[in-house]
């Protein structure tokens, strides 16, 4: 993420001048805006032309950095504002925990603004208020590709981080969730004699419900089992008891839903239909919120340790802020916890 935006100059006895913005750059190298600020912002994927007439650009147009980002590893300023979206579900709400908590122990404040995502100026006019007020960073939290994109076409004053996960789809490499905590769910079903399994998905324009689907479906395949296929969710208890209701035949002696909370919703659907959990249908989840060892039955799932990724996320952000190589930390692989909500296949 580039540190860099434009700034004013005065040179004595000339008039102020206006720097070229990125929207100069953009029209002077024949790309979109969007494009320079992927390039100032290190991202991959341009083309090495694009790459070459942007470059040229920035040079003549003498495109320079905001002097007062750099001014920021002076430690003159100790306050960090973090954008996020989403802090109702378990799994950003605690990244953004872990990141407050590293702050705080680096001295730093972390300052959030929650974002209205129905406004589509909800991020210019909250980069706006940010920067009225003197910072040394910004963290964006993204969730969904929408805050993504946006986040990444936003021109931050200050050194700014963009947390998300990445698309396994696209990096051809899965996140240790999808690598190891899923399979180690598929390989624990499988193990008690399951062959039938039923995924309940997050909002497919969540980086990690379509990660969740793609390690789904290469874990079932690997195990060589079956799926009774893919039911839609939005990660809320209500969505995961919609999607068992709204299915007339199961076809499944297993359900992997995409989170605890769904998980929940889809065992009081199974109770409702006669069904119990795990005689009948055994039922995991992911995440391991603190509420899961007291579902009835307790809820076998995969824990993650959302703080560690967190504070991780922030560490970063205090690299480019202070100038130094970011500091990495032990981050505990998701681990199994089996419950009571997952048994033998019936009989």
């Amino acid at each position: 993420m580039s540190e860099s935006t434009t700034s004013v100059e005065l040179s004595s006895g000339t008039p102020q001048q206006k720097p070229a913005t990125i929207y100069d750059v953009a029209q002077a190298a024949g790309v979109s805006h969007q494009t320079v600020s992927r390039f100032l912002k290190g991202f991959e994927g341009i083309r090495p032309e694009t790459r070459e007439k942007v470059e040229r650009a920035l040079g003549e147009l003498d495109y320079r950095p905001n002097l007062t980002a750099r001014s920021l590893k002076s430690g003159r300023s100790h306050r960090i504002g973090a954008l996020t979206h989403d802090l109702s579900q378990v799994g950003p709400s605690r990244v953004a925990e872990g990141a407050s908590a590293a702050a705080r122990e680096a001295g730093y404040v972390l300052d959030f603004i929650s974002l209205d995502v129905r406004n589509p100026r909800a991020i210019e006019e909250s980069v706006e208020m940010l920067t009225q007020h003197d910072l040394a960073g910004v963290l964006a939290l993204s969730n969904t590709d929408e805050m993504t994109r946006a986040f990444e076409t936003t021109e931050f004053r200050v050194p700014a981080f963009i947390h998300t996960e990445a698309d396994d789809a696209i990096t051809g490499h899965p996140t240790d969730l999808n690598g190891v905590g899923i399979p180690a769910l598929i390989d624990h079903l499988v193990g008690l004699g399951h062959r039938t399994l039923l995924h309940i998905a997050g909002p497919r324009n969540w980086s990690a419900s379509r990660n969740r689907i793609l390690a789904y479906e290469a874990g079932i395949e690997a195990a060589g089992v079956a799926s009774a296929g893919i039911l839609a969710g939005d990660w809320s208890a209500r969505s995961g008891y919609e999607a068992v209701r709204s299915r007339a035949d199961l076809d499944a002696t297993a359900i992997l839903a995409a989170n605890d909370q769904m998980a929940l919703g889809a065992m009081l659907a199974l109770k409702e239909r006669g069904l119990r959990v795990p005689d009948d249908v055994s039922v995991v989840g992911i995440d391991d919120i603190p509420e899961a060892a007291y579902y009835d039955p307790p809820l076998t799932t995969v824990r993650i340790d959302f703080d560690s990724r967190g504070r991780q996320t922030l560490l970063t952000l205090l690299a480019q802020i202070e100038g130094t190589d970011v500091r990495p930390i032990d981050v505990p692989p998701p681990e199994l916890v089996v419950r009571r909500s997952s048994g033998p296949v019936p009989t």
